[in-house]
């Protein structure tokens, strides 16, 4: 294959900047981060359903839900060094490569998931393994998001940042809405002893389909106009993670508190409910999956009406008032999540349709402070960051929090995450959020 970046130079050189068309552009940034995003969520449901059995069957149910949930945590500690390494080259070499590697790493990490021998053929190595691949889903994600947000944003014409910008986040709903509705299958056509036999391997291993077709989109586009000028203006940098933390602090560290409660909200109303419908409320898992994939609807509504909500308000306008809207809804989580699935369903409408809004945007606002040499790499660390603090631990505090202090904790959690991320916001200058 052609090395990008000697065809992109030579384009500039010759004043002709290779563009990729809108269609082109949307299309490669949605599709990866689906695949993504699926891959990242077939876990989450696995973790729930079938990995406290299968990796963790010598604990108590409790204890073995909370095993579990601490290896899904490990993926947001990789994610940041994924962000670093590939935010290295992503603004060293260009955004496309970039991306092709970050989608393999994810997929392969993914595949081998299916593939994994349990606890109950090989032991204690099992779910050393299994922590092993979550770590590579991580380190995959970590360099993809960024990537994503930034072919879409960096391709888009003046004024429409924000609206290009949300449509990579769209994978996020897509990617929940397949793994959520493939595993719905699953329990409607297999027994759940055939289920925890071996049908629980086939959204992992049928991730090596998408991974296909993503390549296939990915390797189809262009660099970015504003990469193309950076070659072209020899704007890049030795290590840009170097001058990232040396120039850039104050943004990295408002970043990613801004982005603090869209992701405590999202795993509280995704992996956490999904083990509180089945655990608590004892709702049958395919109910709780049906509540789960609608709650994927609502939020994959709300992406594009927050884009088109920034470009008429402004972003932050629209991010300081879904935040605030955050900080009510908190308060009725004990309202609502109770043994009642019609409030349950009432609880994830609206709660998903909050994280659309700000999910929608925050992609484009994590990218806003940083200049083209280091965005890949700012937008990146920030981004995952926020992961560490707000989802990496969310369904563990969310559970331990029930479990020992009552529901109305779980809101106090997200009421405190709303406050901070409110409060970062504010001190973020205009036109950097």
């Amino acid at each position: 294959m052609t090395d990008s970046t000697a065809d992109f130079e030579t384009a500039a050189s010759k004043g002709q900047p290779v563009l990729n068309s809108p269609a082109k552009v949307l299309t490669a940034s949605l599709v990866g981060t689906t695949i993504e995003f699926f891959d990242f969520y077939v876990y989450a449901t696995a973790a729930v359903l079938v990995f406290p059995a299968l990796f963790f069957p010598n604990s108590d149910p409790m204890t073995a839900l909370l095993a579990s949930f601490a290896t899904f945590s490990i993926a947001f500690f990789a994610r940041p060094l994924g962000a670093v390494v590939f935010g290295h080259f992503g603004d060293r070499i260009g955004r496309k490569a970039t991306l092709v590697a970050a989608l393999l790493t994810m997929g392969i990490s993914t595949v081998v998931i299916g593939l994994l021998p349990t606890y109950e053929q090989i032991g204690v190595v099992a779910p050393l393994l299994l922590a092993l691949c979550r770590f590579g889903q991580g380190f995959g994600l970590g360099g993809e998001w960024g990537g994503a947000v930034l072919m879409a944003t960096e391709n888009a014409p003046e004024g429409k940042k924000n609206w290009y910008g949300m449509f990579p986040q769209l994978g996020a709903p897509v990617g929940l809405f397949l793994s959520s509705g493939l595993f719905w299958i699953l329990l409607q056509f297999m027994p759940q002893e055939t289920l925890l036999s071996w049908g629980w391997r086939i959204p992992f291993v049928a991730s090596l389909v998408l991974i296909i077709v993503g390549l296939w989109v990915r390797l189809s586009i262009t660099e970015t106009p504003d990469f193309q000028k950076a070659i072209e203006n020899e704007e890049r940098v030795a290590v840009p993670v170097i001058e990232l933390f040396a120039k850039h602090k104050v943004s990295i560290v408002l970043g990613t508190f801004v982005a603090l409660a869209t992701f405590v909200l999202f795993y509280i109303s995704t992996a956490y409910l999904l083990s509180y419908n089945v655990k608590v409320v004892k709702i049958p898992f395919t109910d709780a999956l049906a509540i789960q994939i609608w709650g994927s609807i609502v939020f994959g509504i709300f992406i594009p009406i927050a884009g088109l909500s920034a470009e008429r308000f402004g972003r932050r306008e629209v991010l300081i008032a879904t935040t605030l809207a955050i900080a009510a809804f908190s308060f009725l989580v004990p309202v609502l999540m109770v043994a009642n699935e019609a409030r349950i369903l009432g609880f994830v409408t609206l709660g998903m349709a909050l994280m659309g809004m700000t999910y929608g945007l925050i992609g484009t606002a994590l990218a806003a402070p940083f200049p083209t040499r280091v965005r890949y790499t700012g937008s990146s660390i920030t981004f995952n960051f926020a992961g560490i603090f707000g989802a990496s631990l969310a369904p563990y505090i969310a559970t331990w929090l029930q479990a020992n202090h009552g529901i109305a904790y779980v809101g106090y959690y997200l009421c405190a995450a709303a406050l901070i991320t409110l409060l970062c916001i504010f001190a973020s200058a205009r036109g950097k959020v």
